[in-house]
């Protein structure tokens, strides 16, 4: 499984150079919701229009991660994410260059295809790069990436698309897709596919003991975390009351916790990860109903959203180290399975979300939010395990 033999030295400018791809990737998903006015009105567009290449790219994400590790079964892992990092450059060309929406919309599937076979990849080729006890730790880094990218993508997109035009952050985003390309080129080592990978192997995977619930508390979390995050602004807005300062100060206070949970996550993991799973969301669903239930004072609140946005910097790392481990044979097919499952539970989130914000307003969302990440910590401490479940 893991191609780094216990007297190698770990690949840690491979793993960095994985880091600069998943900056690259998320930033260019994002660069959108910064820019949706400016590249409306170039391309003669509704915002709302615009907006759908948001969509575009998590519904390709989601397909693709289903399928590509079937559909590169013969192929040089290095080889397939160096071919995500030049899609991701291509992606960025294509929209920066778009004339009409139709090209546009085929540089964001180009993202998505791209993003979906990235993420499905990286706990498998982590394990490849670094021995098993370190895997925890690259994970954190290669998450910080996603981090540093949710911090900065959207308010230095507006801020330059203000000064250089939509189309110039575009082009920048495309250089740093060259950049991470070019790292990736000289860092990663070349790495043998699983030639016995199908289209039948997810489900094979997915029936294997503890993986279907394993797989179900993580879209648990992911959903009640989107359903948190999405209607956040609202509940600053009219709950906590702050001015548009208040806010940008209460989001940078998440973003920077986030980051600083990345690698929290990865020292926590390496020393319980059970007790990790079980107690972030845990932290998260008795912050959500808190909010719900005690909103309204701006420096409690604000401490409760870093704390939140502390505790999910850990999940992904969390999740994606469970899977290495329970399912280390196949933990490509494990991986598109999982990134599904996350892709699926955001759309979900937002979307139920959005159907209880209408009927309850945001403390409505939060309390709901609260009740389904306490249900997923039941579920991992009763029904999800860390051993390895291969067949036998």
């Amino acid at each position: 499984m893991n191609d780094i033999s216990p007297r190698a030295a770990p690949a840690w400018s491979a793993v960095f150079s994985m880091t600069l791809g998943v900056f690259g990737l998320v930033t260019a998903e994002f660069l959108p919701v910064s820019l949706l006015t400016p590249m409306a009105s170039d391309l003669g567009i509704s915002e709302g229009m615009a907006g759908q290449t948001v969509t575009a790219t998590a519904v390709i994400a989601l397909v693709t991660s289903l399928l590509i590790t079937a559909a590169t079964r013969r192929i040089d892992r290095r080889h397939v994410l160096l071919g995500f990092s030049t899609l991701l450059i291509v992606s960025n060309l294509l929209v920066a260059l778009a004339p009409n929406m139709p090209l546009l919309l085929l540089g964001r599937v180009l993202l998505g295809i791209a993003l979906g076979g990235f993420w499905t990849m990286s706990a498998a080729t982590v394990m490849r790069l670094v021995p098993e006890e370190s895997v925890p730790r690259a994970l954190s880094m290669i998450f910080s990436g996603v981090s540093v990218a949710t911090i900065g993508a959207a308010p230095m997109g507006s801020f330059f698309g203000d000064i250089i035009g939509w189309r110039n952050v575009f082009l920048i985003a495309a250089l740093f897709g060259v950049l991470a390309l070019l790292v990736q080129f000289a860092t990663l080592p070349g790495m043998a596919p699983n030639a016995q990978t199908r289209l039948k192997t997810l489900v094979e995977v997915l029936r294997r003991p503890m993986v279907g619930l394993g797989i179900l508390a993580a879209a648990m979390i992911f959903a009640g975390h989107f359903a948190f995050f999405t209607y956040i602004r609202p509940f600053l807005e009219t709950v906590t009351r702050v001015d548009v300062n208040g806010l940008s100060s209460i989001l940078l206070g998440f973003g920077l916790a986030n980051f600083l949970g990345t690698f929290l996550g990865g020292f926590m993991l390496e020393r319980n990860m059970r007790f990790t799973q079980i107690v972030m969301p845990a932290t998260m669903g008795i912050l959500g109903l808190g909010l719900s239930g005690v909103g309204g004072i701006p420096m409690v609140d604000a401490l409760m959203v870093a704390l939140w946005g502390m505790a999910f910097g850990t999940v992904p790392v969390a999740w994606s180290t469970w899977l290495t481990r329970t399912v280390p044979d196949e933990a490509e097919s494990a991986g598109g399975l999982l990134v599904a499952a996350i892709q699926f539970a955001i759309a979900s989130g937002a979307a139920i979300g959005g159907l209880v914000f209408d009927t309850s307003g945001a403390i409505g969302v939060f309390a709901v939010s609260g009740v389904v990440l306490l249900m997923a910590a039941l579920l991992i401490l009763f029904g999800v395990r860390t051993q390895a479940a291969i067949p036998t």
